[in-house]
């Protein structure tokens, strides 16, 4: 009997993990097949781009001033997100006091907010790869490349 008790548990556990889904039988789109329409939403929308080393092409429309947030900083934004059609999925008008950790939010987001600091305001365009990758998220499709317009109103540890 006390051995059932102790085996059980370790099975049920094997049980449980094998049937879980992995998300890494989907292929996420290369940053080089998404740049292209990346280019013509910034040209069509006057975003006068720089392309980061990661594929991202951002805009500082404004550098804010201090320090800027690391990975481990919980920020507190405003923003809205688009997608490449223009046609808007999310947006936040009134900031969360609290703040996000920096750390949990897509890897677009990681790259691009530390280029700015406290009070500043950037434009992004992430390929999907750093954002909601092959499998998506919501709303968002697979494989979608997509927009941020993002305030830094400010940001703790």
């Amino acid at each position: 009997m006390k051995k059932l008790i102790f085996v059980l548990p370790i099975i049920l556990l094997v049980a449980i993990s094998c049937g879980k889904t992995s998300t890494s039988g989907c292929t996420p789109a290369s940053v080089a097949s998404e740049q292209g329409a990346m280019v013509a939403y910034c040209n069509t929308d006057s975003i006068n781009y720089t392309v980061h080393s990661s594929g991202i092409l951002y805009q500082i429309i404004n550098p804010g001033t201090g320090t800027a947030p690391s990975i481990s900083d919980s920020i507190i934004i405003t923003y809205k997100g688009k997608f490449l059609d223009d046609k808007v999925f999310d947006s936040l008008i009134t900031p969360l006091a609290s703040g996000w950790p920096l750390s949990t939010l897509i890897d677009g987001w990681k790259i691009g907010l530390p280029l700015i600091k406290k009070g500043g305001h950037i434009k992004l365009v992430i390929p999907s790869s750093l954002a909601y990758g092959c499998s998506g998220y919501g709303t968002i499709p697979p494989n979608t490349p997509i927009f941020f317009d993002i305030n830094l109103i400010d940001f703790h540890k």
